[in-house]
């Protein structure tokens, strides 16, 4: 069965997550976050509260029931008085925690719930690089999947149950896709990227036809019938919404599952140039290079494609969990 768009790129991409917990705030509190690689997803269950990024002039506010994706990895704050000098989350003193919750300040007044997604495939750019440094979700009932899955990823990294981090696993890949969905739904015409042409229908017709049949012999004027336009319309359409053209978004991506082969599959790269539509392994080579920056060979030999873009990650994740809590948001 053919994945859709979203799916195929969040499947090369290959997201994990071991890291789910949340703050219990009572009284003032503004809290420093360094720089962050992946992705960072927050619901407020409770409260309100600021969210000041390094490079917006303006705070964004946040009240019970919202959610943000930070995906661009700056640094950030969250605090409940502008005006107070953030603590380093690091370095918080006195906290508190039971069962994946930082308790500060006796809590009470704001409860938020967060993960930190991880990327071990390469290329992350493909999907963070389309998407601005903060996405705001509200207004919308799905939102309690999101924070139901939350929820559910916290019980599971921190009561150690059999199979729980399977689990957690499956809930981080849910809460994902939940969270770019409801992203989707409120962004159409509003940004430039291969994400945002997911939410026109026709477009994704088009990007779908061409991840089912990488190899394809794929024209201008056929990609234009999957998306039921003409081949003008389609051309223009596209380049606005995904700012590229669709056969250079076509090599980009072939290039993408091509690095993926490169690095699992066992396969010459005869044959792999063959079942991406290249007839010789010099053109696809010449091509390979002029994308990627290298050629397929180096690329081959460059290192592991599942290498986690969290080298320290695995470390603190068994220390945490050693000690039944996970406090690394």
């Amino acid at each position: 069965m053919a994945l859709d768009p979203l799916s195929d790129v969040l499947s090369l991409l290959k997201p994990h997550t071991y890291i789910a917990g949340g703050f219990d705030l009572g009284g003032h509190w503004s809290i420093a976050f360094d720089p962050h690689t992946g992705i960072k997803c927050y619901a407020l269950l409770s409260g309100a509260c600021w969210l000041v990024l390094d490079d917006q002039a303006n705070p964004v506010r946040l009240e019970a029931g919202d959610c943000i994706l930070l995906p661009n990895g700056q640094s950030f704050c969250l605090t409940n008085d502008l005006a107070r000098e953030p603590t380093p989350f690091a370095e918080l003193q006195p906290v508190e925690w039971r069962g994946g919750i930082a308790t500060l300040n006796d809590g009470g007044d704001t409860l938020i719930l967060g993960g930190h997604f991880a990327f071990a495939g390469a290329h992350a750019d493909v999907l963070l690089g389309a998407m601005p440094p903060v996405a705001h979700l509200r207004d919308d009932e799905d939102r309690m999947n999101l924070r139901w899955a939350l929820e559910r990823m916290r019980r599971e990294l921190t009561d150690a149950k059999p199979g729980g981090v399977l689990v957690a696993q499956h809930l981080a890949h849910m809460m994902l896709v939940q969270a770019l969905r409801l992203y989707l739904s409120g962004v159409s015409g509003r940004h430039v990227g291969w994400l945002f042409a997911l939410a026109d229908p026709q477009l994704a017709a088009a990007i779908g036809a061409m991840h089912a049949e990488p190899g394809a012999r794929w024209t201008l004027p056929a990609l234009a019938e999957k998306a039921g336009m003409s081949r003008s319309t389609f051309a223009r359409t596209f380049k606005a919404t995904v700012g590229t053209s669709p056969l250079d978004y076509l090599a980009r991506w072939r290039m993408l599952l091509a690095g993926t082969l490169l690095k699992d599959d066992n396969r010459a790269i005869s044959s792999i140039a063959r079942s991406l539509g290249y007839e010789s392994e010099s053109a696809f080579s010449t091509a390979f290079k002029r994308v990627m920056g290298c050629s397929p060979r180096q690329y081959s030999r460059s290192g592991s494609s599942t290498r986690s873009p969290h080298p320290w990650a695995a470390t603190a994740i068994a220390r945490e969990q050693s000690k039944g809590v996970i406090r690394t948001l």
